[in-house]
């Protein structure tokens, strides 16, 4: 797995990558009630704004950690958006994405150089 600075992973299965929040974020943004995920087939751009969250403590948004092709979503999320605190690593995913050039990974930290970022 790969992580963003704004506390994203990123997880590779086969030529799909897929894209949460993690521990320390979910933690962070307390109990998760609502989550907006983008539409499938829709196009990215590194920056833009794809998923927005709420929880009992704020609203906020996740963005494009790369460019490419949201490809999944997990709907689940929409009648369950607890799972992103539950199991943000697992059944808290937010969507699955095609990319170009899985070498565009490489630019995220690996776990100890995130474990490291908010230790």
């Amino acid at each position: 797995m790969k992580y963003t600075k704004e506390h994203e992973w990123l997880r590779v299965e086969g030529d799909l990558v897929v894209v949460g929040i993690t521990e320390h974020a979910a933690t962070a943004l307390g109990d998760v009630v609502f989550v907006e995920l983008p539409e499938t087939g829709t196009m990215v751009t590194e920056g833009d704004e794809i998923v927005v969250i709420e929880s009992v403590k704020a609203a906020s948004d996740i963005l494009a950690p790369v460019d490419g092709e949201i490809v999944a979503v997990n709907a689940t999320l929409s009648d369950n958006p607890a799972l992103v605190n539950e199991d943000p690593l697992g059944a808290g995913w937010f969507f699955k994405m095609k990319l170009d050039d899985l070498a565009v990974l490489d630019q995220f930290m690996d776990e100890d150089e995130y474990t490291a970022l908010i230790g």
